[in-house]
């Protein structure tokens, strides 16, 4: 399984606009904050394994 890196970008309501930054990438991923770690803020490092957002 592979992981990936986020950092979160902006939040917005019930969603929050994730970059990757383990790749070069300007593309944004909208998820809903219901998968995401409640203590999450603008700024915020992500890790994505096996399904599951944490803080990096």
């Amino acid at each position: 399984m592979e992981t990936w890196f986020y950092e979160v970008v902006s939040i917005d309501g019930d969603y929050a606009n994730l970059r990757r930054t383990d790749i070069e990438s300007d593309d944004l991923k909208l998820v809903a904050r219901a998968l995401l770690p409640a203590e999450i803020k603008e700024g915020s490092q992500l890790k994505y394994e096996l399904f599951t957002y944490s803080i990096a």
